[in-house]
């Protein structure tokens, strides 16, 4: 996934945002994860009030996009990414493991790919 845009309108006819990819994870794991900010932090390696600040933006970032009818570019920014990332050809569910999994966590299918470059060996 590259981003968002809003429904019937092309690209080239679009403005855009930028949404850096530790913004979008910030909003992923308390939004999605419902972890507290203090869990997704750890769980970012970063300091409770720098997840804080990623994450404000991130929700400006995409309510911006939401107000404006601008589409959302998930890109740039620092980060390493330490997790195995899945998605289910059944479900469709993302699912995100520190360890490598062969079957959706949400339906139990085993049709699933690997989204990012980790080898099953962490490295």
């Amino acid at each position: 996934m590259e981003g968002f845009k809003p429904f019937g309108i092309p690209m080239r006819d679009l403005e855009s945002v930028n949404l850096l990819y530790e913004e979008y994870e910030a909003l992923r794991l308390a939004d999605y994860e419902n972890l507290t900010q203090e869990e997704a932090a750890k769980k970012m390696n970063i300091s409770r009030p720098t997840f804080t600040r990623l994450y404000d933006k991130a929700r400006k970032c995409v309510a911006k996009a939401f107000v404006e009818g601008k589409a959302i570019i998930i890109q740039g920014g620092t980060y390493i990414a330490d997790d195995f990332w899945y998605r289910c050809g059944d479900c469709h569910e993302t699912t995100v493991s520190e360890n490598p999994v062969d079957h959706c966590s949400e339906c139990d299918s085993d049709n699933i790919t690997r989204l990012n470059d980790r080898d099953p060996d962490g490295r």
